[in-house]
């Protein structure tokens, strides 16, 4: 079965992987191993790298009941709140040297609420107050200082001044909103409301289903839209495959833990769309590209896209055992990751991406501030948790 392939993957090869990577000198987590697997000691340390890999280790011991995998995310706490958080400005930095000291002060939203995304997971483990009332503070700090009467906004001065958005944006246009923060504040928020039951959380995830119903979603084309101005006017047709099966799931989440049936009743159409959409325009039978620009797709095959798609097809099967192509489609994909995605040499992990020949002609770092466990470590963990009969 293919969950319990997955397991052993986890279990013997990924799990392991990032356990290496641990650095016991300077606290956190190394941050860059290239395409040759050297590895960089003193290379930047990205901030969402280690809030990251805090969640995965948290959730990697929800799933495994391995009691030593809390000590790896303990590792990851303890960096996070002693170099990742200013103390004086408050949330955050984008990144930091080696040696833990500052290295990119920008306070970005997307990051914000991936720290709140790891604070919540471990503090429904560990059921720690300092934990909670941390992940708190950064919720409100999000909701006070990285919010106007629209919505969420992108990224900003060590002081929260606004500054560009070229952290995330791209395919150039920089972009005053953007889908992707939204979708990664709305998953932080579950699992902050799931593991606080916080009315005003629950609020806030409230508003953010009406950003994506209202002012995201483009229901001629049975999409979202990717970059905004400030009025939510989208600058690029970009059809973006691996968010919108990522957004058609964990929407679906979220409805679940937050039990309101007027939201469920709004949003479920659309979650089904997205699913539908991405199921008849990106899958080619075995695999998915990532995107779509100006009509033109992308057709490296991407990890994180890979392992979303196992995700988001197995929650449309789950909602509507009738359509036995999502079900096909997870055992297709993954028999594609076991065949091009995961580098079977040793000391390493899974490639980044690799071209339509299913090679890995990039080379691209194996390790980076970007390239982590967290998409994969959840294709994992949402399998277990859902007990897939797959």
């Amino acid at each position: 079965m293919v969950v319990e392939e997955v397991k052993k993957e986890f279990k013997e090869h990924v799990i392991p992987f990032w356990q290496g990577m641990m650095d016991k000198e300077n606290g956190g987590y190394y941050g860059f191993l290239d395409y040759d697997l050297n590895l960089d000691k003193k290379a930047e340390k990205g901030c969402i790298l280690n809030s990251r890999i805090l969640w995965f280790f948290t959730n990697a011991y929800v799933t495994y009941k391995d009691e030593s995998y809390l000590e790896y995310a303990a590792h990851a706490y303890n960096f996070l709140k002693e170099a990742c958080l200013d103390r004086e400005y408050g949330g955050v930095y984008w990144s930091l040297n080696y040696d833990g000291t500052v290295c990119d002060s920008t306070k970005h939203t997307y990051n914000q609420a991936f720290s709140i995304y790891a604070l919540s997971s471990y503090y429904g483990v560990t059921g720690d107050a300092e934990v909670r009332d941390l992940a708190m503070s950064i919720f409100s700090l999000i909701e006070e200082k990285c919010k106007d009467s629209k919505g969420y906004l992108e990224a900003f001065t060590r002081d929260f001044k606004p500054e560009s958005n070229e952290k995330l944006s791209e395919n150039g246009v920089e972009a005053t909103r953007t889908m992707n923060t939204l979708l990664h504040v709305f998953e932080a928020y579950t699992e902050l409301y799931r593991v606080t039951k916080e009315a005003k959380v629950g609020d806030c995830l409230r508003y953010i289903l009406d950003l994506f119903a209202d002012k995201m979603f483009n229901p001629k084309l049975g999409r979202q839209e990717v970059f905004f101005d400030d009025e939510y006017n989208s600058l690029i047709d970009l059809y973006s495959y691996g968010h919108d099966i990522e957004t058609a799931w964990l929407i679906d989440r979220g409805l679940e833990v937050l039990e309101d049936e007027e939201y469920t009743k709004k949003l479920t159409p659309i979650t089904e769309t997205l699913t539908a959409q991405v199921y008849k325009e990106a899958f080619d039978g075995c695999s998915m590209p990532a995107e779509c620009c100006k009509g033109v797709v992308e057709e490296s095959r991407i990890w994180w896209v890979q392992a979303e798609a196992i995700v988001g097809f197995y929650n449309g099967y789950q909602k509507n055992p009738e359509k036995v192509e999502y079900i096909k489609t997870v055992r297709a994909i993954w028999e594609y990751i076991k065949n091009h995605m995961i580098d079977r040499r040793e000391g390493s992990e899974w490639f980044w991406e690799v071209d339509i020949s299913g090679n890995p002609s990039s080379r691209k770092p194996i390790v980076e501030p970007w390239k982590c466990p967290y998409h994969t470590g959840r294709m994992c963990f949402e399998l277990v948790r859902r007990k897939a009969d797959v």
